[in-house]
């Protein structure tokens, strides 16, 4: 394993998450994961990221680190509990980390993230907060999450965070361009997530792809019409590389990250020691740089087409009825997500409808679901130009 330091910690290249603890990807081994967590300490992991939001994986996370505690870095979040909405207070903040501690089982954590943004809470009162406890020695750095490109150079200015997780990779590299700048003026270390694209990088998936009953890539944007399309032919190429290289398409995916300007660590999700260990092997060689340039040309190409095809996707759901509530549910997702990526919106100006629609996700089953869909869709309509 290699390493990399950014200000005084040292980080393992590759990273493990807790995410998929939640559930989202379907019913995980709880022992099983234990089993994983020892492992990745004995191939040389030193970084694992969980958040107060992931059911019980700060608590599992504990009890699988304890041994080695001293010898790792935990980073975890805060912010969002369960169904509720952003909460970034001073007061919410201090008591978050306390009671994350104490299912950490541990005095301090080494990384505490903002996990979403808090249109309610001031940035400055939110970096007064965690810089309180990284003066109180409960916390030795803080970063930020799942932020616009705006509203992390505000943490930047009125703070000093050491991160920012983002999500990389070769099919969502978005990253590069919103926090590369930020990392050269204010020494932000990027921190990748979805470094496989939630598997789809993998070589496991393909066209018509099924997943079980609450795996959340059934909805997510990025396993969705031309921009599952495309990404498949990304993966191919990867996979193509990788033969080369006598590597697997996911070890060139995790070393492609690796290789972007400011990324301090990339963070994988496994649950199986089979994957891990696969994951693990994206650190500790190079991809050279012809072939970094050959896959900026097929990126190029990509994007372009996917500039076009997209508008249009747009376009036809916005316009076309609503027939499925699940279907429909799924359109409006992909609807606001690739909107506010090809900048057609503002985050900031999308939000409080995308909070509507999430919050309708158990209700798709229930009377009267069709008149509040169609109700996001007009809204939707009338605030993204077609």
């Amino acid at each position: 394993m290699n390493y990399r330091k950014h200000r005084n910690l040292q980080i393992s290249e590759v990273g493990v998450g807790t995410y998929s603890l939640t559930g989202v990807y379907g019913n995980k081994d709880i022992e099983e994961f234990k089993r994983m967590i020892y492992r990745a300490f004995e191939l040389g992991v030193n970084f694992f990221d969980t958040a107060e939001a992931y059911g019980d994986a700060e608590k599992i996370l504990g009890d699988a680190i304890k041994l080695f505690r001293q010898e790792v870095c935990i980073a975890t979040k805060v912010g969002v509990k369960g169904d509720y909405k952003p909460n970034l207070s001073r007061e919410y903040i201090l008591k978050a980390c306390e009671k994350s501690l104490k299912r950490l089982q541990t005095d301090y954590i080494d990384l505490y993230q903002v996990h979403f943004s808090d249109p309610n809470t001031p940035v400055v009162e939110t970096v007064g907060a965690l810089e309180e406890l990284v003066k109180a020695g409960k916390i030795r750095y803080y970063g930020v999450c799942h932020l616009s490109r705006d509203v992390v150079e505000q943490y930047c200015r009125i703070g000093k965070p050491f991160s920012v997780l983002a999500e990389l990779s070769a099919v969502a590299r978005e990253a590069r361009e919103n926090f590369l700048p930020l990392y050269k003026e204010y020494d932000l270390g990027i921190i990748a997530f979805s470094t496989t694209a939630r598997g789809l990088l993998t070589g496991r998936f393909s066209e018509g792809q099924k997943f079980e009953a609450g795996d959340i890539r059934s909805i997510d944007p990025l396993f969705q019409r031309e921009r599952f399309k495309s990404a498949l032919k990304i993966g191919k190429k990867l996979s193509e590389l990788g033969k080369r290289y006598c590597k697997t398409s996911a070890q060139v995916a995790i070393a492609w990250v690796l290789a972007q300007q400011g990324v301090t660590c990339a963070l994988t999700g496994p649950s199986s020691i089979e994957h891990l260990e696969e994951n693990v092997g994206g650190s500790g060689w190079q991809i050279s740089k012809e072939d970094l340039q050959d896959l900026e040309a097929v990126y190029e190409k990509e994007d372009k087409w996917l500039r076009q095809t997209q508008k249009t996707s747009i376009k036809n759901i916005l316009s076309k009825p609503l027939r499925d509530p699940q279907q429909a549910f799924t359109d409006l997702i992909y609807v606001i997500e690739t909107a506010t990526s090809l900048r057609l919106i503002s985050e900031k100006s999308v939000l409080p409808v995308f909070y509507e629609l999430y919050g309708l996700k158990r209700e798709l089953n229930t009377e009267g679901i069709e008149l509040k869909l169609k109700k996001i869709q007009t809204q939707l309509s009338e605030l993204i130009p077609c």
